[in-house]
């Protein structure tokens, strides 16, 4: 199996990160946490809900904790705020003592960890007394349109593929799923909900463009076929996605956001 590398920020903004920031404006907006608190952002990638949070949530103090040193490394050049503190960590054992924190977030990274229950843990353990934590998944077996077509188009060509389909290989990213993990961390006020956002490609070289960039399952795969076979796929995509008169794609992305306190 291909693994996904997580290592080139700027090509992971051209991929997903450019739909993930609309996602996190109306996640924030919805944990409507009170200014002055102190944010720990939990897989914070190249900084989107961090600079989100800065500009939605007026914190205090924001701590962005990621494994890939490439995306902290561009975290730092993108967020320049002297409120943030940008770290390499584990989401399974976290670099703060117990009780740091007034709000634990995720985004877009839960389904990434290796033991998701074991990091919600760990969420509950750094929140201060009726603190909140929270985070959001894509939602990949039937919410991401743009990744359901290239599997779908991938898979055709090459049964292999589906190995490697994020909508078969995380479980996590279904609302009963994270109903329970909130849950059996003793959290308590569990709520579950969808985001939704547009995902409007300008034309076919702006949908398949960031599928060459190696960051993520499918590009990853991509980089593994020999060049007619990536010919082949690129010709039936361009030939099944929704090309509207303006050559635009215009296609939908559905995350489902969790959210729970601890007692206090």
């Amino acid at each position: 199996m291909t693994h996904p590398v997580w290592a080139d920020g700027e090509a992971y903004e051209a991929y997903v990160g450019r739909w993930s920031r609309p996602v996190a404006a109306e996640f924030v907006r919805w944990l409507d946490v009170p200014p002055g608190r102190h944010w720990l952002d939990v897989g914070c990638g190249t900084g989107a809900l961090t600079s989100t949070v800065l500009a939605e949530a007026d914190p205090a103090r924001v701590t962005g904790v990621d494994r890939s040193a490439g995306f902290v490394a561009h975290a730092r050049t993108r967020v320049d705020d002297p409120r943030v503190a940008f770290e390499v960590g584990d989401a399974r054992e976290l670099p703060l003592p117990d009780r740091a924190v007034d709000v634990v977030v995720s985004g877009l990274a839960l389904n990434f960890v290796p033991e998701p229950a074991r990091a919600v843990a760990e969420f509950a353990r750094l929140l201060r007394p009726a603190g909140v934590t929270a985070a959001y998944v894509w939602d990949y077996a039937e919410g991401m349109a743009f990744m359901r077509y290239f599997w779908d188009a991938a898979v055709e060509l090459d049964r292999s593929a589906g190995e490697l389909d994020e909508g078969c290989r995380f479980g996590v990213c279904q609302p009963d799923a994270l109903r329970a993990v909130w849950s059996d961390a003793g959290l308590v006020a569990v709520s579950v909900r969808p985001v939704e956002v547009p995902t409007v490609f300008a034309d076919f070289a702006d949908y398949w463009t960031p599928f060459l960039g190696g960051q993520g399952a499918a590009p990853s795969y991509v980089t593994t076929l020999a060049e007619p076979d990536r010919v082949a796929l690129r010709d039936l995509l361009a030939a099944r996605l929704p090309v509207e008169p303006d050559g635009s794609i215009r296609l939908t992305a559905r995350a489902w956001a969790v959210r729970g306190a601890v007692a206090g």
